[in-house]
């Protein structure tokens, strides 16, 4: 048995898959104090075996960034480099703000030390390292309380030793260590500083959350969500907590594109709408990923999934602006006290009120009739904020509510296809999350994205995601070499020690050797850029003209004439994990009427009232056609399907929504 576990800003999901392959699923409210608290209630109620597995999605290191709540934290680094982290890049995210402010760094001044060595661009010592300079070091952090030190120094990633040495000095210390020729062996000093300051901020957090959760589990098998859409094992997790910064959102990825395999589906539009915030990636024909991730405002150069995340979610609060303009969003109810209508001391309204009052959620089916909602609070938060707007019903301000919401998250499918070159009719949107299925063909409409998929269980995806994950690894090393000056026992050479790295740590994690796969890469770019590509090889291929084609499809332009740089090589060790296996069920008669359930009036715009039918999810078989308009019903989520769309039931319990015909 095999259990998935997502924890959310409002709800902690769960995924069981038991011993027979039967599927079962289990939400509970976040506890936001403590997440593992969620989490051992949730592992109580489905009475999990002392021999089943855990494969877990942590918040810990994305909430500690975004609060400023890790670990006190030092940094030591080469003489004269202590104010890396101050100067940043001279990016301008916001350009037409005239009092733009940049993020506080995460190490103070005064935890900033300097030491005296110096390794040269070729990775030959310059200066050797003053080893006795870290005794008043060693002296003021003791003092001070520091839990954590990320020791980053100049071209540290040719030669490492002066790190390690350091590391051996601090060992005896009441602090954890991360070195940036472990975190991020490569070049460009801010972000990699930045990215080993991020896993030092964080490791210590993530460390005691696994020894109490481990301790809760009582010796059940624990596994950690990575961001590139992998797992590791606890251990490694709390070593490596910034690898796991954007797990949650990583684990909708992967089981978004595993499910849409199975149907048939490669080329998607991820949707994945939860109460806080709403996950957006584009696979074309893989998941994709990047190593130029952010968070909080600072870089975090590690492998991630490549997602656009914007704050609209179901708990979205709405609001009208000192201009008069109805805004929802970023701020949210989160999970305490929640929506109006959780009956919590909630007062704003929230687009999960505004879908209340719509009629598109229903009190008596929420969470499948666990959880009663309190449709006349949620009225009357409508009600004034329609008054504020001048507005004549809590239907027209709901109404407004959900377009806001629906146009942020447009804008959020806009950048990650038409701003980068894809043209959303060639993909299908796969909608998932708490509230993803409720607004997927209204997106899907405006866009022009001919198929929505709703899966059979799309409230906890991303917790199922985690079971279809394989053990992955990453690994990467700054070369700086002219490409016409290398052939494949050149780059080989390169690779070699990572791959050797990447067969050793996977064996060392339980995978057999057979089940080892290594995959290679190199950033490559031409002469003078400052960007680089990361183009996947083959041994023997032809590298140089292979980076000359994925410059021009990412770019629409290419210049075979000009030299090329290798920057970094980088190998991907993937351990192949026993997958859940779905079942399938032949297509029946089309007929849905044994999953009808009733009819209530929904609103399908701000005067728009229409009769609709309701549909109980588990009773609806492949085979049958379900014409809008229609809501269906299921414990996890629920899906609305417009006047003029149908879904259809597919062999795989996938829903798959199109445009009726005519």
């Amino acid at each position: 048995m095999i259990l998935g576990v997502d924890i959310g800003g409002t709800f902690t999901d769960f995924v069981l898959i038991d011993a027979q392959g039967r599927t079962h699923i289990h939400k509970r409210l976040t506890t936001p104090d403590d997440p593992s608290r969620a989490l051992l209630a949730g592992v109580a109620a489905l009475d999990l075996p002392p021999d089943a597995d855990v494969v877990h999605g942590s918040t810990i290191a994305t909430n500690a960034l975004l609060e400023r709540k890790g670990a006190r934290t030092a940094l030591i680094t080469t003489r004269g480099f202590a104010d890396v982290l101050h100067i940043g890049r001279q990016t301008r995210p916001r350009l037409y703000d005239l009092h733009p402010r940049r993020p506080a760094p995460l190490v103070p001044a005064r935890w900033r030390f300097e030491v005296t060595e110096r390794v040269g661009a070729d990775g030959r010592v310059v200066t050797p390292l003053a080893l006795d300079e870290l005794e008043p070091i060693i002296a003021q952090m003791q003092a001070d309380g520091i839990e954590s030190v990320a020791v980053c120094l100049l071209f540290s990633f040719l030669h490492p030793a002066h790190e390690q040495a350091i590391r051996r000095r601090l060992a005896d210390g009441p602090w954890q260590i991360s070195l940036s020729s472990e975190v991020l062996p490569e070049f460009r000093e801010y972000e990699r500083t930045s990215t080993t300051v991020i896993n030092a901020y964080v490791a210590p957090l993530m460390a005691r959350y696994l020894t109490r959760l481990e301790a809760g589990l009582q010796g059940r098998k624990l596994r950690i969500m990575q961001s590139n859409g992998g797992v590791i094992s606890a251990a490694t997790a709390a070593a490596q907590a910034a690898r796991t910064a954007l797990s949650g959102p990583a684990g909708g990825a992967v089981g978004a594109f595993h499910v849409a395999q199975l149907s048939g589906y490669t080329h998607i539009i991820t949707f994945d709408m939860g109460g806080t915030s709403t996950d957006v990636a584009l696979c074309d024909g893989q998941v994709p990923t990047t190593s130029e991730g952010e968070i909080g405002g600072l870089p975090l150069r590690l492998p991630i999934i490549d997602i656009h995340t914007v704050g609209a979610g179901g708990g979205s609060l709405a609001q009208v602006d000192q201009g008069g303009a109805l805004t929802v969003g970023p701020q949210r109810a989160g999970a305490d006290p929640g929506p109006v209508c959780y009956g919590r001391g909630g007062t704003t309204p929230t687009t999960t009120d505004a879908n209340l009052v719509l009629g598109r959620l229903d009190a008596d089916h929420f969470l499948g009739g666990g959880m009663a909602l309190a449709v006349a609070d949620a009225r009357a938060a409508l009600a004034e904020l329609a008054q504020t707007m001048g507005l004549s019903t809590p239907e027209a301000a709901a109404w407004g509510v959900v377009r806001v919401a629906n146009a942020t998250m447009e804008r959020a499918i806009r950048r990650i296809s038409i701003e980068r070159g894809h043209d959303p009719r060639r993909f299908a949107l796969l909608a998932f999350g708490g509230a993803g299925p409720l607004h997927a063909c209204d997106l899907a409409a405006a866009l022009n994205i001919p198929t929505v998929l709703v899966p059979p269980t799309p409230g906890v995806l991303s917790a199922l995601g985690m079971l279809v994950a394989d053990l992955v690894k990453d690994y990467s090393q700054t070369v700086m070499l002219r490409a016409d000056d290398l052939d494949w026992a050149t780059l080989e050479e390169q690779f070699a020690p990572l791959l050797a790295r990447g067969q050793r740590d996977l064996i060392a994690e339980g995978v057999a050797p057979s089940q080892v796969h290594l995959t290679r890469a190199l950033d490559m770019r031409y002469v003078g850029q400052s960007h680089e590509l990361t183009v996947p090889v083959n041994v023997g291929d032809d590298f140089i003209a292979a980076f000359h084609a994925a410059h021009g499809r990412r770019f629409g332009h290419r210049h075979p004439g000009e030299p090329v740089q290798v920057v970094n090589v980088r190998v991907v060790a993937r351990g192949g994990l026993t997958k859940p296996a779905f079942p399938t069920e032949a297509p029946g008669a089309p007929d849905p009427a044994a999953a009808r359930i009733g009819f209530k009036t929904v609103y399908w715009g701000p005067d728009r009232p229409e009769k609709t039918t309701l549909y109980h999810r588990q009773r609806l078989h492949a085979g049958h056609l379900v014409p809008g308009p229609a809501i269906i019903f299921q414990l996890d989520t629920t899906t609305v399907i417009p006047p003029g769309w149908q879904a259809r039931v597919d062999a795989y319990g996938m829903l798959v929504v199109n445009r009726s015909p005519g």
